[in-house]
């Protein structure tokens, strides 16, 4: 029995892998459907064959040089063990799929907390991503963990930012920082400060979404890793970096980009059950090296989902 009928048994009896199962519908009906009918097109695996199977994956947004060394690994496996069946290589597609993920870099797709005081978690990403929204969330998720939860409002440059992180503050009754002040890094530090006396679990910092001029992201970010820094020894604790997984790979771009100017250490990917194109989070995995922490599978408070690789891989493929 591969890895993949192994994870099928399992969550065909979880009840809690039906989120997954619900919000990737898009990519299971279009990406699923393409291969079954590529398998019941083709008798023998050949040439045709993989530059068909090349172009759905890349469809997928999976990104070409990931594609590349998936099918060149494929192919090789075909020619080792012989393979002639193109259902016997379907599911052994799915299973390559999550060793790809799997292996290589060890890492933890949960959110790292901090021993001594507050726990810091800096948010950043490009306007329109639902930074924000995420934030919201994951501070709903932490509340209901028992944490006390504290949303600092740093996002001084967009009209209207403070004022939602507040609305989410009432909604999902978690305490919000706000400051008078234009300066991000001002922000923080009153809203650290306040957090530290009050003895807050965790704080969940908003940033400004610009990329347009790296320099001056730069210089935003650094002032304020250091404002961190110096309230809260080895703060942050985490910097998410949020995606929109409809914009396939210019989201890989973005992750590229903030990682040339802060340390990323997870992604959030949001409106995931939004886009046929779920190949994005291998693509992040195998071009940036960062592990993807949490999903958005639907527009529900509760539907931002910590990441779990084979719930992933089961909600695409269980039809197969």
């Amino acid at each position: 029995m591969g890895l993949f009928n192994k994870i099928k048994e399992v969550f065909n009896k979880d009840k809690n892998a039906s989120k997954y199962d619900e919000g990737l519908t898009k990519v299971r009906k279009e990406f699923t459907t393409e291969l079954s009918n590529l398998s019941k097109k083709y008798k023998n695996i050949d040439d045709n064959y993989f530059e068909e199977l090349e172009d759905i994956l890349i469809m997928a947004d999976i990104g070409i040089n990931t594609v590349m060394k998936f099918v060149d690994k494929l192919k090789r496996r075909v020619k080792d063990e012989k393979i002639n069946d193109c259902d016997t290589l379907k599911e052994i597609i799915v299973d390559e799929f999550l060793v790809m993920y799997v292996s290589g870099n060890t890492f933890s797709s949960k959110i790292n907390f901090s021993d001594e005081g507050p726990t810091v978690i800096l948010f950043v990403g490009v306007n329109g991503v639902g930074k924000t929204t995420s934030i919201g969330k994951i501070a709903k998720r932490l509340k209901d963990d028992g944490k006390k939860v504290m949303m600092v409002a740093a996002d001084t440059f967009r009209a209207g930012a403070i004022e939602q992180l507040e609305e989410w503050g009432n909604k999902v009754e978690v305490d919000v920082s706000t400051t008078n002040s234009k300066d991000p890094s001002a922000a923080v530090y009153d809203g650290l400060d306040r957090a530290i006396k009050g003895e807050y679990d965790v704080v969940l910092v908003d940033t400004a979404g610009r990329l347009q001029n790296k320099v001056n992201l730069m210089k935003e970010l650094e002032k304020i890793n250091n404002v961190i820094k110096k309230l809260v020894p080895g703060g942050p604790t985490e910097t998410l970096l949020v995606i929109d997984a409809t914009t396939g790979q210019n989201g890989i771009a973005q992750a590229k980009a903030f990682s040339e100017v802060t340390d990323i250490t997870g992604i959030i990917l949001t409106k995931l059950d939004g886009t046929a194109k779920g190949g994005i989070v291998l693509a992040i995995k195998e071009e940036t090296g960062i592990p993807v922490k949490f999903v958005g599978l639907g527009e529900g408070v509760t539907d931002l989902e910590p990441f779990d690789i084979e719930k992933y891989i089961y909600g695409i493929f269980k039809d197969l």
